[in-house]
């Protein structure tokens, strides 16, 4: 075989063979940074998904490699893989022939991001991943894969593709603190490693086969300073996670009753797949000094825009020390009673804590917890309601039939809660102007619907809205659900609430838990009373003028209808106390707003994300800790590698050596072409960056025969240190002053390798 076969069969060799050990520490590492987001989503499909896309996309990047296709018709190559896959998979509907994308595909992709951000931003963790969730995750998963892909195998730079796979690691601990997952970064930290092994030996078959070429730094060098980085990256890495992580906030861990699952609650009335759970469990236990259990509210929805009931949003303010969330305003007349809950969280996992309504006080609770005042929603972002043993005071407004019947539901309140969206079903306000023909009062009304309702021309049904095509809220679920009359607790209470705005009324919407089953306690003899998981439940409410929002329950054959008795019968025990109520300021104003104390009021309301810097301080001080030591891994990296390469060259290795004169160079943002040889590059070095010419020669002469002179005399002294050292000293002096702190503070050595396309026109546009 002649010398040119032979080299061309080391070439081949070389594109082939060297790249499989990357590929396969690229595909690792991606999955080791993704492991931890199974902290925060439920394992599902989407825990398939991210294992095999990446592998088709790395898998497509190899077979482009193998026919020798430029570096961006690969990328190309594995973003169409990236595009099929997903269209085929979750958007097959609505493109060409099932597999090709089109304008509505899209629309469709960004309806299911946009969908999956709501899950995100609303739900509480683990949340459970429905097909927008997993669009989203596995989408993302792919594209990342293709970043890395590029930056590892196409760029040559590892340590650049670390830190962002070390970026999207730490994603779910940001969004939900809890203790250091070990086992997450000793998986990522060893494919990292893995990587980093694997270009260093890849770059080291490549210069034996290829022979010493000038310039190029021989293999201890190389194999030193990656090293080097590895170490200090790995050190800085264990700071970070087992220093400043444990003082953030944890969440509280789940009891384990309930079969171990953790139970979450959706906001956003999503709860189908919540409901359709093959196993029931235990979410919480209460006891009250009412004759009956209360419905235990969560989230309040009152805004539509047709597709989706969101959760009301605005201003929080800090849960005062006394729990104090201010008295309720009704009319004189209007009886008022006092229940207190006693509730204790065994198996739930979210922000939204359960309350009784109206609530005027919550006391008990750990951590940090924040009240919406317009609706008396208690809510965390950085502790779960797990665990939590808390009271409730709630003053439940009790009018008499005549009384509610007096009362007028019209909306005056402004604040959307009479708002429909455009293009509503005209079979919603026919059907609502049907049922209600013959009453006359706004409670009569609602008292119609709710009976319609519940009556027998209505079933309730978790599979049938599947099996049908409408398990949502959106308008047209709705009136597929008047339609078919059967489906489960949203589509009930959003039917009631759009029929009651389409009559002029005030509704909105609620998410929490029916009333528990009660047991008596054989210690206390009081009634404890047990809320399961298939007990979250959805209702919708109405406000009247002088008395309050007032809970229905339209859902067929799950709670108690809403029903008012006379002033005459009206003496019936309940349990609870009376109490005095507030009269109300004005006819309209909301008893929840209104009636809250002063530092929950308004603009003058001291948030809860402000308060914090007060109340807890620690935190944040980590944080500004935490920042500064990331901002110090590329300075502590960089000093690594100088020292291990200062060290090779203190033994005489002149590779080395100028090794560590390019990094000096590249730091510096002075261009390297790959062409230029030691010799030219050195004497540029000395006539415009300021390198002294004597100890120059020394670096130059010392590469030069290293590179061609015979093996016995390719050694230098200590010499050859000294020389570097000078070199590097006068370089830095010589350069600005801007220049000489990015060098320091932000090494592009790290991430840019000598003699690379980002060594020329990357320095010279830093330069500029």
């Amino acid at each position: 075989m002649s010398s040119a076969e032979t080299a061309a069969v080391e070439i081949g060799s070389e594109r082939r063979g060297p790249d499989i050990p990357l590929m396969i520490g690229v595909y690792l590492a991606v999955l080791a940074s993704v492991f931890p987001l199974a902290r925060v989503v439920t394992p599902g499909l989407w825990s398939i998904g991210v294992m095999v896309l990446p592998a088709l996309v790395l898998a497509a990047g190899y077979a482009a490699r193998r026919f020798r296709i430029a570096a961006v018709g690969v990328s190309l190559i594995e973003a169409v893989v990236w595009a099929l896959a997903v269209t085929i998979v979750f958007l097959g509907s609505s493109a060409f022939l099932g597999f090709l994308p089109t304008p509505a595909t899209v629309g469709a992709a960004t309806e299911l991001v946009r969908a999956a951000m709501d899950h995100i931003v609303n739900g509480a963790a683990p949340l459970e991943a429905g097909v927008p969730l997993t669009f989203l995750i596995v989408g993302a998963v792919g594209l990342l894969t293709i970043g890395i892909d590029h930056v590892v195998l196409t760029a040559r730079m590892p340590l650049l593709a670390a830190v962002g796979l070390i970026v999207v690691s730490l994603i779910p601990a940001i969004a939900v603190p809890s203790e250091v997952d070990v086992l997450a970064f000793v998986l990522l930290a060893a494919t990292l490693l893995f990587i980093l092994r694997a270009e260093t030996r890849t770059r080291d078959t490549r210069d034996r086969r290829r022979g010493a070429a000038p310039g190029a730094a021989p293999r201890r060098g190389a194999i030193g300073g990656v090293a080097a980085a590895a170490t200090g990256i790995g050190a800085v890495a264990v700071i970070v996670t087992l220093v400043v992580a444990p003082l953030f906030p944890a969440v509280a861990t789940p009891t384990g009753v309930g079969g171990g699952r953790w139970n979450s609650i959706d906001p956003t009335l999503q709860l189908g797949q919540d409901l359709r759970r093959p196993t029931d469990g235990e979410v919480l236990r209460l006891r009250t000094d009412g004759s009956s259990a209360p419905y235990l509210r969560a989230a309040t929805l009152s805004t539509f825009d047709g597709k989706i009931w969101r959760p009301d949003s605005g201003r929080t303010a800090q849960l005062p020390g006394d729990g104090s969330l201010g008295g309720i305003e009704v009319d004189e007349d209007v009886r008022v009673t006092r229940y207190t809950s006693n509730i204790e969280v065994l198996n739930l996992m979210s922000g939204w804590l359960p309350v009784a309504y109206p609530a005027i006080q919550v006391t008990g609770l750990q951590g940090e917890w924040s009240v919406l005042p317009s609706n008396r929603t208690v809510v965390s972002r950085s502790t779960s309601a797990n665990a939590q043993k808390y009271e409730v005071v709630a003053d439940v407004p009790r009018p008499t039939l005549e009384q509610i019947r007096a009362s007028s539901a019209s909306g005056d309140l402004q604040d959307g809660t009479t708002a429909l969206p455009l293009g509503l079903p005209d079979i919603i306000p026919a059907l609502a102007e049907e049922v209600t023909a013959s009453a006359r009062t706004d409670y009569d009304r609602l008292i119609a619907l709710q009976s319609w309702f519940r009556s027998s021309q209505f079933s309730y049904s978790l599979e049938a809205p599947v099996e049908d095509g409408f398990d949502g809220t959106g308008t047209e679920a709705v009136a597929k659900f008047l339609e078919v009359r059967s489906g489960y607790c949203i589509h009930f209470a959003s039917a009631f609430a759009l029929m009651t705005r389409s009559l002029g009324m005030s509704a909105r919407i609620v998410v929490g838990y029916l009333p528990g089953q009660g047991a008596t306690d054989s210690l206390t003899r009081q009634t404890v009373y047990t809320v399961m998981s298939s007990q979250l439940h959805a209702w919708p409410e109405v406000y009247f003028r002088g008395i309050g929002w007032v809970p229905f329950e339209p859902t067929n054959s799950l709670g108690d209808p809403t029903s008012f008795a006379s002033a005459a019968s009206n003496n019936t025990s309940t349990g609870g106390t009376d109490v005095e109520p507030t009269p109300s300021a004005s006819a309209s104003a909301s008893p929840s707003a209104s009636a809250a104390p002063e530092n929950l009021r308004g603009d003058d309301a001291v948030t809860s994300e402000a308060s914090g810097d007060i109340v807890r301080p620690l935190p944040w001080l980590a944080t500004v800790l935490g920042l500064f030591i990331v901002l110090a891994v590329p300075a502590a990296v960089r000093e690594f590698r100088r020292r291990e390469l200062l060290a090779g060259a203190r033994a005489g290795d002149a590779g080395a050596a100028w090794r560590s004169l390019q990094d000096t160079v590249v730091d510096l943002a002075i261009p390297e072409p790959p062409g230029e040889s030691p010799r030219s590059f050195g004497i540029r070095l000395i006539e415009e960056h300021g390198a002294p010419e004597e100890a120059m020669w020394v670096l130059i002469t010392a590469i030069e025969r290293a590179s061609y002179a015979p093996d016995g005399a390719r050694r230098y002294g200590p010499d050859l240190a000294d020389a570097l050292t000078e070199v590097r000293t006068s370089m830095m002096d010589a350069a600005g002053r801007s220049r000489r702190i990015m060098a320091l503070l932000a090494p592009r050595s790290l991430i840019v390798r000598p003699g690379s396309v980002y060594a020329v026109d990357g320095a010279r546009a830093r330069a500029r």
